[in-house]
């Protein structure tokens, strides 16, 4: 089968060559950072995606006909069916799978034009509100957390925000971990989100609110998350020995059969059948001879008020090896309360996990650096700090 990279992200074009790729009528599509892919890939391939991920190394994961339909299937047996808003770029899974779900259900996706901001997002999100033989069509949407954020913010001081938001049957948010302050303002405005769970290798979120999707099976080894099922990739293209690292296949007899297993690299735990991650297992930093989880130390940070965009990122430290460094977004009151927000971060960073793990630095930046996906840039980000360190 053909593979034709798309150079440009115009949602159209993309659709229309979707529906032709899933059809099996059509060149399978290669998304995102395409770097010298093969001009062919095998039967059943839908969509080549090359991500860089926080880590900056490209991969580009293979995702089948059968994957990509069997997670729209299961999403809409989860939240139901209805029509899509794309407000993220269309190159990355979550972004690429508002396509492929409006594809299968027969409904055209409603997109953005031009930036993210709240005014075209409740602009286009409140055209969408439509009937079907007088019952109310169902709208979905899937954002980052950093977007929901900045709606919330928005909605706080208009209405027309905030009616645009209530509107949604449901709001998908994944991509990264959301904060539980962000969660409480969206429940408190009455904003319906579900949190979703997973990445490209799965062809996007395949747990939601901690309880996988129909068909996924979650489990935990050595203290890290695995997931099978039918929304798995086939592999990173050209890269079998990344493929055999990331992808477990238990129970095979002759036949070559048996349960694929992905390996996520997250460290998490299962509690009264609910899957809580917990971060990277190579998210770590050693301060003082100890081991410390920047997502950990993050997550905490987090929930201290004004600090809910804020990024943590390891540096290398005189006096204790590694140490930790929070980045946040500039603002006003940040700028007359620095150093208390700084004693807040580590006041609750200790009591959550210990004296060790404190934060050392608080720095302010105009912009948190992002990827294409709307997750924090974390090597750039870490660059930036370690040259001012």
């Amino acid at each position: 089968m053909r593979l034709e990279p798309v150079l440009d992200d115009d949602p159209r074009e993309i659709l229309r060559g979707l529906r032709g790729a899933l059809h099996g009528a059509g060149p399978a599509l290669g998304l995102g950072l395409v770097h010298d892919l093969p001009a062919e890939v095998h039967a059943g391939t839908a969509v080549v995606i090359t991500t860089s991920g926080s880590t900056g190394v490209p991969k580009s994961v293979v995702l089948s006909r059968d994957a990509l339909t069997a997670s729209a299937l299961a999403v809409s047996g989860r939240i139901g069916d209805g029509a899509w808003l794309l407000a993220l770029p269309v190159s990355y899974v979550a972004g690429m799978q508002v396509l492929v779900r409006s594809i299968v259900a027969g409904r055209e996706p409603a997109w953005l034009t031009g930036a993210f901001t709240p005014q075209a997002f409740s602009a286009t999100a409140l055209k969408m509100v439509s009937t079907d033989h007088g019952s109310r069509i169902p709208t979905y949407t899937s954002l980052v957390p950093a977007q929901l954020s900045k709606l919330l913010d928005a909605a706080a001081h208009d209405s027309t925000v905030l009616a645009a938001l209530r509107s949604f049957e449901t709001i998908l948010v994944g991509g990264q971990a959301i904060a539980a302050v962000t969660l409480e303002r969206a429940e408190a405005a009455g904003v319906r989100v579900v949190r979703t769970y997973g990445s490209t290798e799965t062809s996007g979120g395949c747990v939601y609110d901690g309880r996988p999707l129909r068909g996924v099976a979650v489990r935990i080894a050595d203290g890290e998350v695995q997931v099978s099922g039918p929304t798995l990739a086939d592999g990173y293209l050209g890269d079998s020995a990344a493929t055999e690292a990331a992808f477990l296949r238990e129970g095979a007899g002759s036949d070559g059969a048996g349960t694929r297993w992905y390996r996520t690299g997250d460290a998490g735990i299962i509690e009264n059948d609910i899957l809580r991650v917990r971060g990277r297992i190579d998210n770590v930093i050693v301060s003082g001879g100890i081991n410390v989880s920047l997502d950990r130390v993050e997550r905490v940070v987090r929930t201290v008020p004004g600090l809910e965009s804020a990024v943590v990122v390891g540096v290398s430290d005189e006096r204790w090896g590694e140490a930790s460094v929070v980045v946040v977004p500039r603002s006003e009151a940040l700028r007359r309360s620095e150093s208390t927000q700084l004693e807040a971060a580590r006041a609750a960073v200790a009591d959550e996990i210990g004296a060790h793990a404190r934060p050392t630095r608080l720095l302010l930046v105009d912009d948190i650096a992002t990827l294409p996906s709307g997750k924090p840039d974390r090597e750039t980000i870490r660059a930036a700090v370690a040259a001012l360190h």
